[in-house]
């Protein structure tokens, strides 16, 4: 009996010698874990620099009228070399809502996130006019996020005009100081399978709206700027859309309305609206994800191709095109996965196979093939049917339509 004691004594004591080490062990990690998230969301970070030949300028709008308001974010073809804005100016970063836990602590301090634009710059005295591409972001999320892709753009000569809509986007942030946050009835995620389709239909018309408001304000300054800025400068006949996720959709359906609009590209998102069974005859490009070549895709995937394939059958088959990034993941074509989430989050991911693509190279290849589809439609540069597939760029697949 004693033996059996002294064996079981001699055990629990292992045993607790062992989840010590293992608690210990696990203590040490999350401390380890939270120092380096907290050094590395209070480090600097940049984005991607431009890689067109022009400097980029920055200048932010407040718009209204009696049914309309919106913040424009344009971003240009700059002639003078300073330092540039913070990627959000301070002024508006003083009223932000700080984030909740647990992202506050993975999402980077944005006051450490360097973007290449300049305030107010000037633009190139020669040159020009220059097309108009109108960029909308992801669900409720600002244009904002998208700067990555706005600067590249604005590099190789087009003058890139995000749109936020107060009450729609998550936060709006206007230079005056004035807040407004998306209400809850505007948030598509509240609502059922069954009740989303309506519920998106009625906030595309607002969005659309919203756009062909902002183009209209954007028309007044190429008229007469008071600054003198972008009188003349705006070429008007040459006019795209493109956004991410419902923004893609946003974006496609503003082509659809808006006879200005003369190409558009759906960013990874499902489709919504008329123009999914009307069509236009304009040029289009779909840039998915990699989940969409799935050869077992679920039913949010397959309801998704199929209103993509309603809408391609509906669109001129010489300038329709429908592409795939293998790897891709849904929030990486923001500035997330290039410099706003904490690299020791991102790297945890890609070693999990959570992110099977690099942010920043998804990034370079979605600006590799915007700006490619772009070149052709808006400033004529195609001569044939468009092939945007590349050796550099070997993760760029044509999506084949069911």
């Amino acid at each position: 009996m004693l033996c059996i004691v002294k064996f079981f004594a001699v055990m629990l004591r292992r045993i607790g010698r062992a989840l010590f080490l293992v608690t210990a062990a696990g203590l040490a990690l999350v401390v380890g874990l939270s120092i380096a998230l907290a050094v590395d969301r209070r480090s600097d970070v940049e984005l991607p620099p431009p890689t067109g030949p022009f400097t980029v300028g920055r200048v932010i709008y407040d718009w209204r009228d009696t049914s309309h308001e919106v913040l424009a974010w344009v971003w240009y073809p700059a002639d003078s070399a300073g330092p540039p804005d913070d990627y959000m100016p301070a002024e508006m970063r003083a009223h932000q809502t700080p984030p909740v836990a647990p992202i506050r602590w993975v999402a980077r301090d944005r006051s450490k996130v360097k973007a290449h634009s300049m305030a107010d710059a000037r633009m190139p005295p020669d040159g020009g006019p220059y097309p108009v591409a109108i960029l909308r972001g992801g669900g409720s999320t600002s244009a904002s996020s998208y700067t990555s892709l706005a600067e590249d753009l604005a590099s190789h000569g087009y003058v890139v005009m995000g749109v936020d809509v107060p009450t729609l986007t998550n936060e709006v942030i206007f230079p005056d100081g004035r807040v407004s946050r998306r209400r809850p009835e505007n948030d598509l995620e509240e609502y059922s399978d069954d009740e989303r389709p309506n519920m998106a239909g009625r906030l595309l018309t607002i969005w659309t709206s919203h756009m062909s408001f902002a183009l209209d304000r954007l028309a007044a300054l190429n008229a007469s700027d008071p600054s003198g800025r972008f009188t003349g400068r705006l070429d008007l006949t040459r006019v795209g859309a493109f956004g991410h996720s419902f923004g893609g959709a946003q974006s496609a359906q503003f082509c659809h309305d808006d006879a200005r609009c003369v190409a558009a590209i759906d960013i990874d998102g499902m489709l919504f609206g008329s123009v999914i069974t009307e069509g236009m005859p304009k040029p289009f490009m779909f840039l998915m994800e990699g989940r969409a070549r799935t050869t077992t895709p679920d039913s949010e995937v397959r309801a998704l191709l199929t209103d993509m394939r309603s809408l391609y059958d509906h669109l001129p088959s010489e300038t329709r095109l429908s592409l795939s990034i293998a790897g891709a993941n849904h929030f990486m074509f923001s500035d997330d996965g290039s410099a706003v989430w904490s690299r020791v989050l991102l790297r945890g991911l890609q070693l999990t196979r959570i992110l099977k693509l690099d942010g920043r190279r998804q990034v370079a290849i979605t600006r590799y093939t915007a700006r490619g589809f772009f070149d052709a439609y808006l400033k004529q540069k195609s001569t044939g049917r468009l092939n945007l597939l590349s050796a550099q760029y070997p993760e760029l697949e044509v999506l084949d339509l069911p």
